[in-house]
């Protein structure tokens, strides 16, 4: 590996946080500035990299693809979120499921009135 030196100016607040943090860590300051530089780097090309992706993207074939996402295949056991990861029904949901809910049960005691 290849190694230079750069001189590089930091306020000194800054400094002082990043020794700090480098300190907390168990680290050099040096490896703390690399590591912290390779992050920034590898954030700005993944952001390139999808900015890519999104031009060259059919939104009109990856919704028809969407869309057929599972026509004709019903639920295989394990399909199923543990309770722990299904989400929160938004306050719409849960009023939406309660209205139905009471349909359903008015149309059931309707049938046993008949």
């Amino acid at each position: 590996m290849r190694t230079s030196n750069f001189a590089l100016r930091l306020q000194p607040s800054l400094l002082d946080e990043a020794r700090r943090t480098a300190e907390e860590e168990g680290v050099a300051l040096n490896q703390l500035i690399n590591v912290a530089v390779a992050e920034k780097l590898s954030a700005i090309r993944t952001e390139t990299f999808f900015r890519e992706r999104a031009r060259r993207a059919n939104v009109p074939e990856a919704i028809e693809i969407l869309g057929r996402l599972g026509k004709g295949n019903p639920p295989m056991k394990g399909d199923e979120l543990a309770e722990s990861d299904r989400p929160c029904p938004s306050k719409a949901a849960r009023k939406n499921d309660l209205k139905i809910s009471r349909k359903a049960h008015l149309r059931a005691r309707s049938k046993k009135s008949s």
